[in-house]
């Protein structure tokens, strides 16, 4: 009968690698990772979803037929201005994010990299969480005829995502609720006819 081998401790590199740090607020942690899809004419589709930890808000879902290290490098320099930089960026180690340019870029604006350890996707559980949502409620379910639609749909399904969909984690808000709706223009109406009446 063969030994009973101990646990062993996950060796932590000194580049931030495997480091299984929980974000603590907006803006902490960020997560992205790439899905693929393709048109009905058979082309390819590469989608790069971003999402927040802490508030599981999906900043970003770029799409294109292709994607190298360069257009990832101009997706976060959009949405570091938009929304501020992050402390830490989490990923797995495929040559679009752990390109020698990005991760210099990464240094110069103090963002510390998070890669997983090879073969660990559960490491990246919101992104990954966000993926399958958008594989399942999106993906599955739709033929996209040409890239500007695959932009689109994924665009509305983002919105959703952020500003209706409940989140358990969050106590079933959404976690980018619109905070003004509009009073529509009849409900307005009938509301100052009431007043109205109320007065007189």
């Amino acid at each position: 009968m063969p030994k009973k081998q101990s646990k062993r401790r996950r060796l932590w590199l000194g580049d931030g690698s495997c480091i299984l740090r929980r974000p603590e607020h907006r803006n902490h942690v960020w997560a992205y990772d790439f899905v693929t899809d393709r048109t009905r004419d058979g082309r390819p589709l590469k989608m790069l979803p971003i999402v927040d930890e802490y508030i599981r808000e999906c900043l970003a879902v770029h799409v294109e037929r292709r994607m190298r290290s360069i257009d990832v490098l101009q997706v976060l320099a959009d949405l570091f201005i938009e929304h501020g930089a992050p402390r830490y960026i989490r990923s797995d180690n495929g040559p679009e994010f752990a390109a020698i340019k990005i991760r210099r870029w990464l240094e110069r604006v103090d963002v510390e990299t998070l890669f997983l350890a090879p073969g660990s996707p559960w490491e990246n559980g919101y992104v990954e969480s966000f993926n399958g949502k958008l594989r399942d409620e999106l993906l599955d379910g739709e033929i996209f005829y040409t890239l500007q639609e695959a932009k689109v749909l994924t665009g509305r399904c983002r919105r959703e995502y952020n500003t209706i969909r409940p989140h358990s984690s969050l106590g079933y808000r959404p976690p980018a609720p619109e905070a003004i709706r509009p009073i529509p223009p009849s409900f307005a109406t009938l509301k100052s006819t009431k007043s109205a009446s109320v007065v007189t």
